[in-house]
């Protein structure tokens, strides 16, 4: 094993919720993911973490704790995709998980898209459309088993943007460093209007043996249909979010 697999596998099992997760021949797809990623982000700003412990530990390990939370042979979206964390995390470390990427920057849609096809990935695919768009589409509404977003936005937002693409009974994946209760309160509103329901808040530590991350994993379980009238467009929900 490169140098680079070895610590790789290190970090994941020094955390109890990535433990085993990591196995030789994913760590190695990992280690081309983010020596893929460092080479395009010289000319497309994918990230401002580019040191490899850095990579290992912000990116790859913390994109892995939603992991054990989705369901086998799921379909998912990750709303918010950016440069492909979690879902092209995802798409290896889990084959028979579906993951489509959505994002609006068509950049970095491409990106993912492309790197994808690189690694080899045949379960991921793409779209920059906006999500609240999706949400409106037949194809997409309801549809999903497992949606996810890695710091994308405030939890009353994130609501609004994913819960209405949760099929009955799918789950919502909220991952976002520390979330106060403030935070938690904030969203009660959305959760119930979106026919959601509070099912777990985890507070984890991730570490590498040196750094520490306070990271909040958030599941929301789908249990109501969405009101047909959600989401609304983007700036009703900057305007006068939930």
């Amino acid at each position: 094993m490169s140098d680079f697999t070895t610590k790789l596998i290190n970090v994941a099992n020094k955390n109890d919720i990535t433990a085993g997760l990591i196995t030789e021949e994913k760590a190695t797809i990992l280690e081309n993911l983010s020596s893929h990623m460092l080479s395009v982000n010289e000319h497309l700003n994918l990230t401002a973490i580019k040191d490899e412990d850095g990579v290992i530990l912000k990116h790859l390990v913390d994109s892995a704790t939603c992991v054990p939370y989705i369901k086998e042979n799921a379909r998912l979206c990750d709303v918010g995709c950016g440069g492909g964390f979690p879902s092209l995390v995802i798409a290896i470390l889990r084959g028979d998980v579906s993951v489509l990427g959505v994002d609006s920057v068509a950049k970095k849609v491409k990106y993912v898209a492309d790197t994808g096809e690189l690694l080899g990935l045949e379960n991921i695919a793409v779209s920059s459309r906006r999500a609240e768009e999706l949400g409106h589409d037949s194809d997409y509404r309801e549809s999903f088993d497992v949606v996810t977003a890695r710091a994308v936005a405030r939890l009353n937002v994130l609501c609004e943007l994913c819960l209405p693409l949760l099929k009955l009974g799918g789950t919502f994946i909220a991952m976002k460093s520390q979330t106060t209760d403030e935070e938690l309160s904030e969203a009660e509103n959305a959760i119930s209007l979106m026919g959601g329901s509070l099912e777990k808040v985890s507070r984890i530590k991730l570490t590498d043996g040196n750094e520490s991350l306070d990271r909040t994993i958030i599941l929301i379980k789908k249990v109501k249909p969405t009101p047909e009238k959600y989401p609304r467009n983007n700036s009703q929900i900057s305007k006068k979010p939930l």
